[in-house]
């Protein structure tokens, strides 16, 4: 402990006492805090019983960069002298605080010193640089990224629990197969949107952790819908539909994509937006209460994807004039490399037309195949509102929304 000060010797020494306590046993601890409390150049009377007292407080002092005289033993019980060097201060110099530790209060460009730093922690200077290309806030960040994350962490299902799988229903076999395509395309492309934003949560800097945190459960929303999408598909004991070169062309566009904004927009403005018109009507049209359930679930969790993207993009187009026209440049190149491919997997078209329609009845196909176009007229009204939130004009907005993949993803 520290006790009163003591005046023996050239300058009054403030005192500690660490009784039996051994440098082995973490007395260093005692005398660090009492340093402390003293300035560059005070002593400290260091008092103790420990036998090996004086030879491992010398060496330690070594190593931290004070000196050590032995006490005389009038002074006893104290055992030794400690100045304080500089050394607390030159470990101290050039460091930087990284930011604050408030949620929401980054900075405006994160050093690649920073690395791992916690943010707002005290940053010692000549540490690693670590290559985060996203580094500036602008380009990673939204304001809604704290009270997404913690509605994203609040709303975690387990698909165990959440979906009654043993619930009893029969369908006729053709429905059952509609369903089972249409899972087997849902999975594939929520197979794209795990690996989406695995690609972009390693490039982000981690000062602006909740954006990290946000992709990590985005990543691990993906990776749920998979499984219930893949469990729906085989819960009658059938084999998975089939998968569409366009339709794998499509997805693939995703992922070549280097740019983090770029990329957030292909997928969570335009293609998973889309896909909530897509949950909505699977919900309104399944032939199932498994199926039913799996669409709202994972309805909830896409909207916050497509939240975030918004935001994102939002925050940036207000700080950067040239956005929207990369975005338009990007919406317009990926249309031309998938000119030539099919689109939307006829298969996947027609089990929609047979789930709305509900059987095979001619005026039950029709008003199935109404559905089917209604729900492309809403995929497109939905992304052109999305498209004008961020400044692109009516007019504009409507065509890049007709220029989307026909995959709707």
């Amino acid at each position: 402990m520290t006790g009163a000060v003591s005046s023996t010797g050239p300058s009054p020494a403030r005192l500690v006492d660490l009784a039996a306590l051994g440098f082995d046993q973490g007395a260093h601890l005692l005398l660090r805090r009492t340093l402390r409390q003293v300035p560059a150049g005070g002593r400290v009377a260091v008092a103790g019983t420990d036998p090996a007292l004086v030879a491992h407080l010398t060496a330690w002092c070594r190593r931290a960069g004070h000196t050590v005289s032995p006490a005389p033993p009038a002074d006893a019980p104290v055992r030794a002298y400690v100045v304080r060097g500089a050394g607390e201060e030159d470990r101290q110099r050039g460091s930087e605080r990284a930011g604050s530790a408030r949620a929401g209060q980054v900075a405006e460009r994160a050093p690649l010193h920073w690395g791992l730093a916690a943010r707002g922690a005290l940053v010692e200077a000549g540490g690693p640089e670590l290559p985060f290309p996203v580094a500036d806030r602008d380009t990673a960040w939204t304001d809604l990224a704290p009270r997404l994350y913690r509605q994203a962490a609040a709303s975690q299902w387990d698909p165990a629990s959440a979906i009654e799988w043993d619930t009893p229903f029969e369908l006729p076999g053709e429905v059952e197969s509609a369903v089972v395509q249409v899972m087997t395309y849902l999975v594939e492309n929520e197979q794209a949107a795990l690996v989406v934003p695995g690609r972009l949560l390693v490039q982000v800097h981690p000062h602006f952790r909740e954006v990290l945190q946000l992709l990590a459960v985005q990543a691990a929303d993906e990776a749920r819908h998979v499984e219930v999408f893949t469990r729906r598909a085989l819960l009658r004991g059938g084999a998975m539909g089939t998968s569409s070169a366009g339709g794998r062309a499509s997805l693939a566009t995703l992922l070549t994509e280097p740019d983090f904004s770029i990329a957030s927009f292909l997928l969570s403005v335009l293609g998973e937006g889309s896909f909530l018109n897509l949950l909505t009507f699977l919900d309104r049209h399944a032939p199932d209460p498994v199926t039913r359930r799996i669409s709202r679930l994972v309805r909830q969790d896409e909207a916050r994807h497509v939240a975030f993207g918004v935001g994102h993009l939002e925050h940036r187009a207000g700080v950067d004039p040239r956005l929207r026209g990369r975005l338009r440049a990007a919406v317009e190149r990926r249309h031309d490399v998938l000119a030539r491919t099919a689109g939307l997997n006829r298969d996947v078209f027609d089990a929609l037309v047979l789930l709305a329609a509900g059987s095979w009845e001619p005026a039950a196909i029709a008003r199935g195949w109404r559905a089917v176009r209604r729900l492309q007229a809403e995929m497109d009204e939905g992304r052109r509102h999305r498209l004008s939130r961020l400044g692109f004009p009516d007019d504009e907005a409507a065509a890049l929304s007709a220029l989307h993949t026909r995959n709707f993803m």
